[in-house]
């Protein structure tokens, strides 16, 4: 069964792509995926998982180790009264 394709109609937009393949070593369907993927991220509102632990680590500043702080917080379980 044959690819779907996409028809761009615009010249600039295809010379565009075919050159930003060519640099990023990428097939054009790739680069025009990764522009939409990220125009709807963009668009949405919704950021990337990189740029929220970049915000949330200069937000908070220090490094938390989870294991530690279970580890601290950890109480033996007595059992039940009978």
């Amino acid at each position: 069964m044959a690819e779907p394709q996409l028809s761009v109609r615009s010249a600039r937009a295809r010379d565009l792509a075919r050159r930003l393949a060519r640099r990023e070593n990428r097939s054009i369907a790739d680069i025009v995926e990764r522009a939409l993927e990220s125009y709807e991220i963009r668009a949405t509102g919704r950021e990337p998982a990189s740029r929220f632990y970049e915000r949330i680590s200069a937000t908070c500043g220090t490094d938390i180790d989870l294991e530690a702080v279970i580890r601290e917080n950890r109480k033996a379980h007595t059992g039940p009264e009978l």
